[in-house]
């Protein structure tokens, strides 16, 4: 079976031949102001972005013949870890590689604000805000993520469910799922909680078909009611999908990446909430069923007055350190890396819905043609919302809920009090 790796080694790789070097940025040279630029990510020493990347520094060399940039891959798992140690000890890099929300917005203090230097790309790149505080921005954004439903058409069709058509409301939804393990003997949802992220794609993916617009529009702008019957409903939801059998066995022990999205890459269940880039999104999907056999659903409405809308925000970006010995230069090197060109390769090669809304997707996969149309109404996603302690946190809750460990309202008080004080 085919398996994708997620988290990187470290991979060196450069615009001009280098010894050995550390993170720390390099002693300036007699041109630009520094000769070399060190990027990190856990993105670089992945075949999918080999061309992303070559297109990136081809358009950086032109700009700047001699600047050496070396990228350095990090494990993803200990990537914030490391990076959060190299800053402090005055080692880190000059660029780095973010995820959107509260990822980069815990770190606003050690970037380089870059509203001056990105000015122009603000109009062509979508998904800012996700990198953003307080009206300033700290990142340039390289794709759009989001958490669309997918699901296995030839699983819906051998379970005499119309693939053409999937279900719109929560209560068929669930009819569906029982005609699928009957007749196809595969779970309806396929879940990864081990990291404890399964709740935040769980709350993002169904909870625009919970959430009425007025709610989650509150829920963004920071006015969240953790008490409210409708924000308890997608705790509830979570154990009771569960508790009901809707779910791949042991979900606590089953790793998100990439477990689950191979339970349903298999056909062992006939939904996931996935991603739109990066990995478990539509291309690797449908390297393994087939193109035309993915479908693309919105939220099932669970509560009267909901609006499903796609919940999406942008997804990884490139910032620039407070402590970078030229800022122009390296804020040049995140223009590059969020080029059109480079971005179009990136699109091509590894299927991420970039966040160039200048590149065409006319001629991509149906679950794509299902995807981009959405992406005007869409909204962000809500987990990205919260900090990344209130993250962690509502994982490891998210854990005790399955388990029956914790209730619903001791989980909603904790995450309360963790929201309020973040």
């Amino acid at each position: 079976m085919k398996q994708r790796r997620l988290w990187s080694a470290v991979l060196v790789t450069g615009l001009a031949v280098t010894g050995c070097g550390s993170a720390a940025p390099a002693q300036p040279s007699s041109g630009d102001a520094t000769s070399k630029i060190v990027v990190w990510d856990w993105k670089s020493g992945e075949p999918g972005v080999a061309s992303y990347l070559e297109k990136a520094k081809a358009d950086f060399a032109r700009k700047h013949p001699g600047v050496t940039v070396e990228f350095v891959a990090q494990p993803f798992d200990q990537y914030y870890t490391l990076l959060g140690a190299a800053t402090q000890s005055g080692k880190g890099p000059d660029v780095m590689l973010f995820n959107g929300g509260g990822q980069i917005r815990d770190r606003v203090d050690t970037l380089l604000p870059l509203d001056q230097y990105v000015a122009d790309d603000k109009q062509r790149l979508a998904g800012w805000d996700a990198f953003s505080k307080n009206g300033t921005t700290y990142a340039a954004p390289v794709t759009l993520q989001g958490h669309p439903i997918y699901y296995n058409k030839a699983i819906h069709a051998k379970a005499g469910l119309d693939p053409a058509n999937p279900p719109k409301t929560w209560n068929e939804f669930v009819s569906g799922c029982a005609a699928v393990k009957k007749t196809a003997g595969a779970r309806c949802l396929a879940l990864g909680n081990k990291e404890g992220f399964g709740i935040q794609f769980f709350m993002s993916g169904l909870g625009p078909g919970i959430l009425t617009p007025e709610e989650y529009d509150d829920w963004i702008a920071g006015k969240r009611d953790w008490t409210s019957p409708h924000v308890k409903q997608i705790f509830s939801l979570w154990k009771k999908v569960n508790d009901d059998g809707l779910n791949n066995d042991g979900p606590n022990s089953t790793a998100l990446f990439n477990d689950a999205f191979a339970l349903f890459n298999t056909g062992k269940a006939a939904t996931i909430i996935g991603l739109m880039s990066d990995v478990g999104h539509w291309k690797d999907f449908g390297e393994f069923l087939g193109p035309d056999q993915v479908g693309v659903m919105a939220a099932p409405v669970v509560t009267d007055g909901a609006t499903p809308v796609l919940p999406y925000d942008g997804g990884i970006g490139y910032a620039v350190a407070k402590s970078a010995r030229d800022p122009r230069l390296a804020a040049d090197l995140v223009r590059s890396l969020t080029s059109t060109d480079a971005l179009t390769a990136f699109y091509n090669d590894a299927g991420a819905i970039t966040s160039d809304t200048t590149i065409d997707v006319s001629q991509g996969a149906p679950a794509v043609a299902a995807i981009v149309p959405r992406i005007k109404t869409g909204k962000p996603a809500l987990h990205v919302a919260l900090s990344s302690k209130t993250l962690e946190l509502m994982g490891r809750l998210s854990q005790q809920l399955l388990s029956g460990s914790a209730g619903v309202d001791e989980v909603v008080r904790q995450l309360a009090a963790s929201d309020k004080e973040s």
